[in-house]
């Protein structure tokens, strides 16, 4: 039985330092993922992604069990990329380099032939496109929605909304995405 996120930060919070190893395992790609789909910057995702779990090494001993880890951790990560911009004076998320590597592992996931593979490297690509161009609050619902499984519920507590906004940001961006596939199809 594999023991939950929470009881390894509570291990961990207790000395247990291979209980830390196991959650950044489980998580630095989807807290990545979502940092880069943020700011649209590798150096600056990456800068974040470090600071992200230093604040979370650095509030081990506060923590207490009040919801998922991943809505603790995303809610780091959400606070964080708003200092952050606010410190740059920064107000929009910038503009996305382009991540071929991302595209080229998703493609490479598929043992399919290489027209399938040029064809899902095109899709990955419009997709991304489309995500990028979600207004700002919607994107951020998709990707946590996306990138770490979390429920409604939980994207209001990280994002500091109530439910239904939270639901909302997500259908919009949903039938966005939908349309622009569409249209691209």
């Amino acid at each position: 039985m594999e023991i939950s996120d929470e009881d390894l930060l509570l291990n961990y919070r207790d000395g247990d330092a291979g209980a830390f190893e196991q959650l950044y395992q489980r998580h630095k790609g989807g807290l990545y993922r979502y940092l880069l789909r943020k700011c649209g910057n590798a150096s600056i995702a990456e800068e974040l992604f470090q600071d992200v779990w230093m604040k979370l090494i650095a509030a081990r001993e506060r923590y207490v069990v009040k919801a998922k880890f991943t809505t603790y951790l995303y809610q780091i990560a959400h606070n964080h990329f708003i200092d952050y911009y606010r410190k740059q004076k920064s107000a929009g998320s910038g503009n996305r380099q382009n991540n071929d590597c991302e595209l080229e592992e998703f493609a490479a996931r598929r043992q399919d032939q290489p027209e399938q593979q040029a064809e899902i490297h095109e899709q990955a690509e419009i997709l991304l496109h489309l995500i990028d161009a979600l207004p700002e609050k919607q994107k951020e619902a998709f990707i946590l929605k996306e990138e770490s499984g979390m429920s409604v519920a939980e994207i209001a507590e990280v994002t500091g909304v109530n439910m239904e906004t939270a639901k909302s940001r997500l259908r919009y961006a949903v039938n966005k995405l939908r349309h622009g596939l569409n249209d691209n199809g």
